[in-house]
């Protein structure tokens, strides 16, 4: 199960991406759903603020501790002048992260599957591990932007083996905020790092501007999967065709991602933001 056709793998390797449907079953993706609802409705939003955005990167404890916790970041505009959510929590979360595939049975079950480690088997890795996961909103008025960037900027081995696996869990299209691509622009390279010092985190380079035009809609339907080169160029979240980078229609656009990397061959970056003290156990090993 999982495992990609020759005429796939030739895909993937052109475009930087593919889009498999009906990858997740409705089964698997209402137990998904149902689980962060109930996580949603445990959360006590006065035990953080913290808010998440591609644009002003996150320094604090809450942020980096997630790499092996559920934590829940909110969105830019959730909060009103006052400091208080103009809305109610369920729709003024942006992601929760980083942890849910070792955490919890519903996403761990669909992280450690047997069609996920064929797909990254067929895709040449030795001894893969998820490095994070995460449950996307994309919150119908105020879902936030996410600028163009490359997966591998921010989770970086040597040789560079990240591959990002984004799951649809409503359907996503253009007015409620799909992902968006430039083809091929994976093999161009890994434009720019972004690392984890004694001050916190950063990029070491600007951003390169990108032409709009250049990117293409990727909709699917809900139980797609996309899988994605770590050095393809993408905006998960634009909706170009007003101008606008958020979600301003009526309906959200849930998704979970994960990240993995390969461990045979390569070498874990030290400057990751990511620093686990316990290692994460692989998906299999060839």
């Amino acid at each position: 199960m999982g495992l990609l056709t020759p005429d796939q793998l030739e895909s993937f390797n052109s475009q930087g991406y593919l889009v498999i449907e009906s990858f997740s079953s409705k089964d698997e993706i209402d137990s998904m759903v149902k689980r962060m609802e109930q996580l949603v409705d445990q959360f006590d939003p006065s035990s953080t603020a913290s808010i998440f955005s591609t644009k002003n990167q996150l320094t604090d404890d809450y942020f980096f501790e997630s790499a092996e916790n559920i934590s829940f970041f909110f969105e830019e505009k959730a909060f009103g002048d006052d400091g208080n959510l103009k809305q109610p929590k369920q729709l003024s979360l942006n992601k929760v992260g980083h942890a849910l595939h070792e955490i919890e049975p519903a996403f761990k079950k669909f992280s450690s599957s047997e069609k996920a480690s064929g797909l990254m088997s067929s895709l040449g890795y030795k001894r893969p591990v998820i490095m994070q996961s995460m449950y996307i909103f994309k919150q119908p008025g105020i879902g936030g932007e996410v600028v163009p960037h490359q997966d591998n900027s921010f989770i970086y081995t040597e040789p560079q083996t990240c591959t990002g696996l984004w799951l649809a869990l409503e359907d996503a299209t253009i007015l409620n905020g799909c992902l968006w691509a430039i083809p091929g622009s994976h093999k161009n390279g890994l434009v720019r790092k972004f690392f984890r010092d004694e001050d916190g985190v950063k990029f070491d380079r600007p951003s390169p501007s990108y032409d709009q035009k250049d990117f293409v809609p990727i909709e699917v339907k809900a139980g797609s999967l996309v899988v994605i080169h770590g050095n393809l160029i993408h905006q998960r979240f634009a909706k170009i065709i007003f101008s606008c980078f958020e979600n301003q229609s009526t309906k959200s656009r849930h998704a979970y991602s994960l990240h993995v990397v390969d461990t045979v061959g390569c070498k874990w970056a030290a400057e990751n933001w990511i620093r686990r003290k316990v290692e994460p156990e692989p998906l299999y090993v060839n």
